[in-house]
């Protein structure tokens, strides 16, 4: 998962980003609220890892913000020195998806982290899903469209899985190079572009087929359910 991380303590910030990396998460460091919610105005996140006491804006002043300024769903787990019952019920009443109090023990912050991605995303682990026509068999790397297989690359496939997951969600361009490609790859902007078009003509991505893949221009793309548009839009 790409994960943001709100820290101000070096060397926690350090052991979260080493311990989440080794796990094969990206994570992306922030050691003020405000620059936090800068970056997720114009960037997408799979899920926020917030610390309570910052300068400034508070780990809590963030949930707000993102909840109801930027009316996000995206999931967030509180990690903090605060062990009161109150501010537990505090930070969940809030909009918070889960609560552990520092410091973690790593195999239970790693799993709770996974099954916050299991919740949140189409699916977490490799296994089987449909969206509409569409078939996606995560472990046998195949998609089938009306029961017939699609023909698809590596890269085509890594992309259609991270779009297939991210059904309804709009995900930026950057998310997108950071997970298909990895971050070390320096993918352009016009080779995700490039590659999106051949999917969407590979996939016979089109309305008959239940399916729209929308571009946000500056921004990234939304894979979504026809029927769900169709609802939003009805009176």
């Amino acid at each position: 998962m790409r994960i943001a991380m709100l820290e101000d303590d070096p060397d926690q910030a350090a052991w979260l980003e080493r311990t989440l990396s080794q796990a094969g998460h990206a994570v992306h460091g922030f050691d003020a609220g405000r620059r936090l919610l800068n970056e997720l105005r114009r960037e997408t996140y799979d899920l926020l890892v917030l610390d309570w006491e910052l300068p400034g804006l508070t780990g809590l002043d963030v949930l707000h913000a993102v909840r109801k300024e930027q009316a996000s769903t995206i999931p967030v787990l509180f990690l903090t020195h605060r062990i009161a019952e109150q501010d537990i019920v505090l930070a969940l009443e809030a909009g918070a998806d889960d609560y552990l109090v520092k410091p973690p023990r790593e195999r239970e912050l790693l799993a709770r982290i996974t099954a916050l991605g299991r919740r949140t995303m189409t699916t977490g682990v490799a296994e089987v899903f449909e969206a509409g026509p569409y078939r996606v068999d995560e472990q046998a790397r195949r998609i089938t469209l009306h029961d017939n297989e699609v023909t698809l690359t590596q890269r085509e496939f890594d992309l259609a899985l991270f779009l297939f997951k991210h059904l309804g969600v709009l995900v930026s361009r950057s998310h997108i190079m950071e997970t298909v490609w990895g971050r070390s790859f320096g993918a352009t902007t016009r080779t995700i572009d490039t590659h999106v078009s051949k999917l969407r003509g590979a996939l016979a991505i089109a309305p008959e087929n239940g399916l729209r893949l929308v571009p946000v221009y500056g921004y990234g793309y939304r894979l979504e359910l026809v029927a769900d548009v169709v609802a939003e839009r009805a009176p």
